[in-house]
């Protein structure tokens, strides 16, 4: 057994002190590289150095089928849970299974999920459509989110694939969203669902999804959904907002991936003229469901969800929106790892039994056509 000198022993806190301060600028490289925006709280910032240690390329250099291979803050929120010795992270549930929706031209896949519940149902409906900028992930990445909403909404979630650019450009996500629509309503009672109690959720490009949808569901008459969640939706085309300048370089989702996806899932600039797109600048927001906003600070999306709510307001509609500061992009599906994806999580499923348990909205007046002299 080695014995240290009473010197060998006086020194060693001095040499451990040596080591830390020669560790310390490193670990405050590895902060920056993981949070340019140094703002992210510890437990984001815990996460997101688990995502930098995955060593996902920056999307806006790769090709499509590559960026679909990399890995996602999903796998990092798994990597973190495996850190902290959760071995199952998942959120309980009674059981899923997947499907493909009837619709035309072409099944859309889809993964239904039903709650623990007390009540035999017939059950509310979520209808929910994941990120990934209409050109990256699917149900899968986005699981955790379907599962989260399932338990706290106590409804059963209908997680919907649709097809994406650069194969299929716009408008193919919005229309095969609004196809998904018309899937739940005319089959919630299949599913022991409740047709008249249906909300529409959807995360980034799917929080965009999730409005137009509403939109088609009014404009068509289709029944209007009790409620609307868009979880930091891409609200509009200007990229020079405050929180765009200001969150530029932010990580997991900058300016560079977003211009990225814009261009994988546009055929032009006329598309951007579109108000499905730019939705916070010319789409027609009145007589709308009730709209939650989600948005997290560290995000370039944050400027659009402002204006989102003030476009909405403006409009004469009812909307409330959130944000959570020291969070990213993203954020809301790590609730296994991020005491605010929790929260995030609870506020939006006590939002939605509120809808789902209000009276049913009256039907929309229809024009009254007077014959000509009355």
């Amino acid at each position: 057994m080695t014995t240290l000198s009473r010197r060998g022993a006086m020194m060693l806190p001095l040499g451990l002190a040596g080591l830390a301060a020669a560790c310390a600028p490193a670990a405050r490289q590895m902060a920056m590289n993981a949070d340019p925006s140094g703002r992210a709280d510890p437990e984001m910032l815990a996460l997101l150095e688990s995502y930098a240690r995955l060593n996902p390329a920056p999307i806006e250099t790769l090709g499509a089928a590559d960026a679909r291979r990399q890995p996602s803050m999903a796998d990092a929120v798994r990597a973190r849970a495996l850190e902290q010795q959760n071995t199952n992270p998942q959120r309980p549930i009674n059981s899923y299974n997947d499907i493909t929706l009837t619709t035309l031209p072409n099944g859309l896949p889809a993964r239904i999920y039903r709650p623990i519940s007390a009540s035999a149902g017939p059950l509310p409906v979520i209808l929910y459509f994941h990120g990934g900028g209409w050109v990256i992930a699917d149900i899968d990445t986005y699981d955790s989110s379907a599962r989260a909403l399932c338990a706290e909404a106590e409804a059963i979630v209908v997680s919907v694939h649709y097809r994406q650019g650069p194969e299929f450009r716009f408008p193919t996500a919005h229309d095969d969203a609004n196809l998904a629509y018309a899937w739940v309503v005319t089959n919630a009672a299949a599913i022991n669902g409740d047709p008249n109690r249906i909300a529409i959720v959807g995360e980034s490009a799917g929080g965009n999804l999730a409005l137009n949808t509403a939109i088609f569901a009014r404009d068509r008459r289709m029944g209007s959904p009790r409620a609307v969640v868009a979880i930091y939706p891409v609200g509009g085309v200007d990229l020079e907002t405050a929180s765009y300048q200001q969150f530029a370089n932010a990580k997991p989702l900058g300016r560079p991936a977003i211009q990225w996806f814009v261009s994988n899932y546009t055929t032009g600039p006329r598309d951007l003229q579109d108000p499905r797109l730019d939705l916070a600048g010319r789409a027609d927001l009145r007589g709308l469901p009730p709209v939650f906003i989600v948005n997290a600070e560290i995000d370039p999306l944050q400027t659009d969800g402002a204006r989102l709510e003030e476009k909405i307001r403006a409009s004469g509609g009812q909307v409330t929106r959130t944000v959570y500061p020291g969070v990213t992009h993203e954020f809301f599906g790590a609730d296994a790892v991020l005491t605010k994806a929790k929260q995030a999580q609870r506020q939006v499923g006590e939002q939605l039994r509120a809808a789902f348990a209000a009276a049913p909205p009256a039907a929309p007046a229809r024009p009254v056509r007077r014959r000509a002299g009355i």
